[in-house]
């Protein structure tokens, strides 16, 4: 009996030992990391309060985090696309302000959808799908456009709305287009004043 109450009083105090160890380890983290109201504690080699980890995850740069990484995903996108990018914003630029433009042209001259059989909508539709290929066509050509191939078409089947469109968007000139589909040059030249007048007149 007396050596079952002498094993049960050492098991007591070794768990209460473990206990107070236990304990006093966690409350010297606690004012280590600034817990319970207790100073940080210092870095032995600075004196200066330690900081918890995580902390400076936020303080270096990007820069110095991704060895440079980050640099590079700075550069404008310009750069990165050899130019590409500022053209596309260019185009995109001329797109709506020639599409806008159209679009006032329409509602301010009605008669042009007589003049070239087209509807107000399909003036539109149109004009902007030639816009995907010619940002810099402008409505007064694209209109010239269907009507020199209505007049012309019969005699030359070279010339259609798309063949003129297309030269244009080469960088040619509407007479320039005629005659590279085989309109003489003085005939050319008659189709387009007149094509130019009759567009004048519907504005008026």
């Amino acid at each position: 009996m007396n050596k079952i109450k002498i094993t049960t009083l050492a098991s007591l105090a070794i768990a209460l030992f473990l206990i107070l160890e236990v304990s006093s380890d966690a409350f010297a983290q606690g004012r280590g990391r600034g817990g319970g109201g207790g100073r940080p504690v210092s870095s032995p080699s600075t004196g200066r309060p330690t900081t918890g980890p995580g902390v400076d995850r936020g303080i270096g740069t990007s820069s110095q985090r991704s060895n440079g990484r980050s640099d590079t995903g700075r550069d404008t996108a310009s750069d990165r696309s050899n130019g590409r990018y500022d053209a596309g914003i260019e185009r995109a630029r001329l797109m709506r302000e020639n599409s806008s433009k159209a679009d006032r042209e329409i509602r301010e001259n009605p008669r042009l959808q007589d003049i070239t059989r087209m509807n107000a909508n399909s003036l539109r539709a149109g004009y902007e799908s030639a816009l995907v290929l010619n940002p810099k066509l402008t409505f007064g050509n694209y209109v010239a456009a269907n009507m020199l191939a209505r007049n012309l078409g019969g005699r030359y089947p070279n010339v259609t709305t798309s063949a003129i469109l297309a030269g244009l968007s080469s960088g040619d000139s509407i007479g320039e287009t005629l005659r590279d589909l085989g309109v003489g040059k003085d005939e050319a030249k008659r189709a387009e004043k007149e094509a130019k007048r009759q567009i004048k007149e519907a504005k008026n």
